[in-house]
């Protein structure tokens, strides 16, 4: 069944109302590891849609590659962390693929609405990670 969702809060009560017990942690993170994506889609609703191929996890940089290019509107690093700037609702997406990503020095993210930190590794430092985002962010 294909249905259209434009929020993760409206996939949850999709998603309850079928008996899935869930939260929107929990979508935040499936749907940044499945790849979904914020679009126009062909009939010019804005919402979720998913790739053609599942995505990989071997190790490379594709979903976070996308979700910052879609989703990242500053990287700014301060000290051990790195601050990120999204489009209200999809910090959680950005946090889940920076947490699926295994990048060095990254010890884990907090996400809210529009805005995440990246906890960085003192030794490593705030602004190393941030340089990484953005070039991974720019697909170079």
């Amino acid at each position: 069944m294909t249905k259209h969702v434009t929020r993760q809060s409206d996939l949850v009560g999709q998603l309850e109302g079928e008996g899935f017990r869930v939260t929107q942690a929990t979508i935040s993170r499936d749907l940044a590891e499945m790849g979904a994506l914020k679009r126009h889609s062909s009939d010019g609703l804005y919402g979720y849609t998913l790739p053609d191929e599942p995505a990989q996890s071997d190790g490379s940089n594709e979903t976070i590659s996308r979700a910052l290019a879609q989703f990242a509107r500053t990287i700014t690093p301060t000290g051990s962390l790195v601050v990120i700037t999204t489009p209200p609702g999809a910090a959680q997406v950005v946090a889940g693929a920076v947490d699926g990503a295994g990048l060095a020095g990254v010890l884990g993210t907090v996400a809210g609405d529009d805005t995440l930190l990246v906890v960085v590794d003192e030794q490593v430092g705030g602004w190393r990670v941030a340089k990484e985002l953005e070039r991974i962010g720019a697909g170079r």
